[in-house]
């Protein structure tokens, strides 16, 4: 049977540090998403998609072989604007949203982030 793919969003909570009591535990998921696609949404609308490379204490993440995704106000025949930009850091303090592409398996243990 065929497995199929989804996104399963990562609370920002989950990833700025600020639990640290159960810190191997934090790191050892966090692992589990290095490399994966990541999908990172800012305060002003542009969204980030790229291989998720690392995060820090204060919860910036780090995307590699990073695209910018940015709606167009004028009218053209594309509603969404992008361009290649490599290796990027999204800091903490402008992030709006954090999706992980997964297995539908993989989901539910992602999501224990939030915990």
């Amino acid at each position: 049977m065929e497995e199929q793919r989804v996104e399963a969003p990562v609370s920002e909570g989950s990833l700025d540090g600020s639990d640290i009591n159960s810190g191997s535990d934090y790191v050892f998921r966090v692992r589990n998403l290095l490399f994966r696609r990541m999908l990172v949404g800012i305060k002003d609308g542009r969204f980030f998609l790229g291989a998720f490379h690392c995060i820090d204490k204060q919860g910036n993440i780090i995307l590699q072989d990073a695209v910018e995704y940015r709606s167009t106000r004028r009218s053209s025949p594309s509603p969404m604007e992008q361009r290649c930009l490599g290796l990027i850091l999204i800091p903490s303090s402008c992030r709006t949203s954090c999706h992980v592409d997964c297995f539908i398996e993989e989901q539910l243990s992602l999501l224990s982030l939030n915990q």
